[in-house]
């Protein structure tokens, strides 16, 4: 008898051993919830965490010290249409072919979209904002469980009780909604797009911030960039200077006061989605989900602050397509917290790196790869050291433009003049971009390079798209 309860005991422990065996398999193997969370028009140097002590960004900076900071993270097309459609798909607007005017996003980049992907794995799948892709009938259903679009202007939203709230606001709130749906058992992807801090572009305020920040940065004086005086205006070609930019340039930055009251509105929408982040991840915490959950913020795009004298993005110039990109893992070493990584990430980037994140297997057809190397602190001896640039939209007043960026050169033409017209800049000797060199015989050979890769590169994601 006694023999028995022995064996049977040690069978009892067998089974326990064999079970926490299988529990802790399924933990160290369980794919991660994904949170994505993009803003409009947010400058890189537009937090806290990247410098200027006068930035009111806590609960950003405190993901910037939970995770990876990437310092040279830019987008491939600097306008929202064209690059939210690189975010989703990992493809060059050259390729996938969508930006504003042309037919809605084809089958085939939607099919190689993240949020399509991981759906197809089993993975639940939100969207809540401004999602700013046109997509044929269906599409989002292929690549959403819950798809909340939420429209632009007015900023303010009606709540369920028909109150308003303000757009930021409401769009935290149907996030939060989709947090509250989700079960333990099944991995979650929500990608959160917020329309702020773009302008208003029909309202004479331009940014309308929630009432909560009304005194935000009162007393706080912006220096305009040094680029915004008006004989670095002057100087450059008449193309430029009648363009869209400068247009949206009188709408915001042509006056001191009028510099001051803009720029302070355009920080405090920034401080909302900072404190809907927050608002974010402390539900995460109260659900119990923040272990098991990869959360990646960044842009749309850059943004002008009366560079060179002008408004809004477009162009292959840094404060443009240049963005903020933080992404916390929270199973990542602790060594791993508050990194900073200096290798060249993009938007196409982000789907390939959401999937291999999921264990879900890349496509041929994204063009980024997975930042997953760089997040653990690896360094691929091939990582990327140049990316092309390419902005198609065909608009009166908004030149038509590509180009190449290395680690130090900008090589920028602007496509539609007759001659094409170059730049050529040393953003490491002229952060800035002042000093054009493309007719100084000393750069003739750099220039002569990056035109060259210039064209391979639009002949490589041209191609690509057949």
């Amino acid at each position: 008898m006694l023999r028995r309860l022995v064996v049977f005991a040690a069978l009892a422990l067998a089974v326990v051993a064999a079970g926490c065996a299988v529990a802790s398999r399924q933990s160290a193997t369980r794919r991660p919830n994904l949170l994505v969370v993009v803003t409009d028009d947010q400058r890189w140097d537009s937090l806290g965490s990247m410098g200027d002590a006068r930035l009111r960004t806590p609960c950003l900076d405190q993901l910037a010290q939970d995770g990876v900071r990437f310092h040279n993270a830019f987008v491939t097309t600097a306008i929202c249409a064209a690059s939210r459609a690189s975010i989703l798909t990992g493809q060059y607007e050259g390729t996938h072919g969508f930006t504003f005017g042309t037919p809605p996003l084809g089958d085939a980049p939607v099919a190689v979209s993240y949020p399509a992907l991981l759906k197809q794995a089993g993975y639940r799948t939100g969207f809540v904002g401004k999602f700013g892709v046109s997509t044929a009938k269906g599409a989002p259903a292929r690549m959403f469980d819950v798809f909340e679009p939420i429209g632009g202007p007015p900023a303010g939203k009606p709540g369920p009780d028909g109150a308003l709230r303000h757009r930021c606001d409401h769009t935290g709130d149907r996030a939060l909604a989709f947090l509250a749906g989700c079960r333990a058992d099944q991995p979650w992807c929500l990608s959160v797009s917020f329309h702020e801090p773009h302008a208003e572009d029909g309202d004479p305020r331009q940014y309308v911030w929630p009432s909560a920040f009304d005194q935000l940065y009162e007393g706080v004086d912006f220096a305009p960039p040094a680029t915004m005086d008006p004989a670095f205006f002057a100087a450059l070609p008449a193309f430029l200077r009648s363009s869209e930019s400068r247009v949206r340039f009188g709408w915001r930055f042509d006056e001191p006061q009028k510099y001051q009251r803009m720029v302070r509105g355009y920080h405090r929408l920034i401080a909302a989605v900072d404190a809907n982040v927050g608002r974010l991840r402390d539900a995460l915490r109260q659900r119990g989900m923040a272990d098991d959950t990869v959360i990646v913020f960044t842009s749309d795009n850059g943004y002008f602050l009366g560079e060179r004298g002008f408004a809004d993005k477009w162009y292959a110039y840094e404060p443009s397509i240049r963005v903020p990109l933080l992404v916390v893992d929270p199973r990542a070493p602790t060594a791993r917290r508050g990194a900073r990584c200096a290798a060249m990430a993009l938007n196409v980037d982000l789907a390939p790196t959401l999937l291999d994140l999921a264990g879900v297997a890349v496509p041929p057809a994204h063009q980024g790869r997975s930042l997953r190397p760089l997040l653990a602190g690896d360094a691929p001896a091939d990582w990327r050291r140049s990316f092309f640039y390419e902005h198609r939209f065909v608009h009166a007043r908004i030149p038509r433009s590509e180009g190449l960026r290395t680690e130090r050169h900008t090589y920028l033409r602007w496509i539609d003049q007759q001659p094409v017209v170059e730049e050529l800049y040393d953003h490491v000797a002229d952060f800035d971009q002042t000093q054009n060199l493309a007719a100084d015989p000393a750069h003739a050979a750099t220039l002569a390079d990056l035109r060259a890769q210039c064209d391979a590169g639009r002949a490589v994601y041209a191609a690509a798209a057949k």
